[in-house]
């Protein structure tokens, strides 16, 4: 059995697969949303939803500058079950070492035109009072956010795309869920029930999970811990990290830990994180569960006296540079039996929320040819770096319409 033809099947309905498949239907696409089981699932219901610029490298930074502003732009359309919330980032310093490093980051965030301030100890402590006494200070980034990543997928994917181009009306977007796709065939897909979707393009936005049909990706599991606790409004004002954490999300190898906690509108604090390369089992381990929550009562010494009430693992799709896998790819098919146009929207490791909206731009304008639009290089994110190059010839837009 055949299925009808459409522009681009996007397999994955996390927050990367949503936000690509709204983007491309705005270029005119007809968009099929594949995922084997719901929206907002995966890697996307398991993480934070921090929206925050980093700034490990040049490439990363320019992602997540631009993908942090368009959700700011996106933000006063979003409903109050998106969570969003603009409670900046609060980057602690625990002694005169990790302060003179936060002074040399906010002179460069500031140069690249980032909002952000430094905080002695005392202004510190009236930021938030919570945190434990003798901290040397901090910086804090205003613009950075939070959002309730599942839902911001349902919205993106349920909102009715308005065309990017005048003469081109805007496509049309699909999902199936509870349908696992087995493998790729030159037509474009093939379900567990052995039906197949006709597309001119198949974009793997499902995280991991794209190595199920690319198994040779250069992209490794991360296992990350994280806990949220009962409701207990105004603990804390703004996402709170340890200048540590930068270190620990970087780390190729072994298990680190580092304070991270965030507030929820609903009052709750969900508390992380930590990074394991040595499990792909996702059971909780008490033992780096526990390591996690007493570095955060480091810094929070009232933690241990609130009620936590659920914990859960995921695990992040990182790739070996710390780059996402953003364009086209054919080199690493199985058998030679890849469609003739692949796509790559995977390999976000921790970043996946905050630079899904700026991932999808930059899919459709190389799907579609308007590459020479966008305000950043698309080189540093495509597939061929690693030696992955593909079929680049853009989707025939409209092609399902007739």
């Amino acid at each position: 059995m055949t299925g009808g033809r459409f522009d681009v099947v996007v397999v994955g309905a996390g927050i990367v697969g949503a936000a690509c498949a709204h983007e491309l239907a705005r270029h005119g696409a007809d968009v099929l949303v594949l995922d084997r089981a719901g929206i907002g699932g995966g890697v996307t219901a398991a993480g934070m939803g921090h929206l925050v610029v980093m700034d490990d490298s040049p490439a990363e930074f320019a992602l997540s500058f631009w993908s942090r502003k368009l959700w700011l732009e996106l933000a006063p359309r979003l409903e109050r079950r998106q969570d969003f919330v603009r409670c900046g980032t609060l980057w602690v310093a625990a002694d005169d070492e990790e302060y003179g490093l936060a002074r040399e980051r906010r002179d460069s965030l500031v140069r690249q035109g980032i909002a952000c301030d430094m905080l002695d100890a005392q202004a510190l402590r009236e930021a938030e009072p919570g945190l434990r006494e003798g901290l040397r200070g901090g910086m804090i980034v205003p613009d950075d956010a939070v959002v309730y990543a599942p839902a911001a997928a349902a919205w993106l994917l349920a909102q009715a795309p308005q065309a990017d181009l005048k003469e081109r009306g805007a496509g049309r977007i699909s999902c199936r869920l509870g349908t696992p796709v087995v493998r790729l065939s030159r037509d474009g897909v093939v379900l567990g029930n052995g039906e197949t979707i006709a597309a001119g393009a198949v974009l793997l936005a499902n995280g991991l999970q794209a190595m199920d049909f690319l198994p040779d990706l250069p992209m490794q599991a991360k296992k990350g811990h994280l806990l949220i606790t009962d409701r207990y409004p105004g603990t804390i004002r703004h996402q709170i990290l340890e200048l540590g954490y930068i270190k620990s999300a970087h780390n190729t190898s072994g298990t680190s830990v580092a304070f991270n906690v965030q507030p929820r509108p609903t009052g709750q604090l969900l508390i992380g994180s930590s990074r394991q390369f040595d499990s792909v089992d996702p059971a909780i381990e008490p033992d780096i569960l526990a390591r996690m929550l007493r570095r955060a009562s480091d810094y929070l010494p009232q933690l241990p006296t609130l009620n936590a009430i659920r914990a859960w693992t995921g695990f992040r799709p990182a790739t070996s540079d710390g780059l996402p896998l953003i364009g086209p790819t054919a080199h690493f098919a199985r058998d030679g039996m890849s469609p003739a146009s692949t796509w790559l929207a995977t390999g976000h490791e921790g970043l996946g929320v905050t630079t899904a909206l700026a991932t999808a731009k930059l899919i459709a304008a190389q799907m579609v040819g308007a590459t020479a639009d966008l305000p950043i290089d698309a080189t540093p994110y495509l597939p061929a770096r690693f030696g992955m190059s593909g079929a680049t010839a853009g989707i025939s837009v409209g092609a399902a319409h007739g």
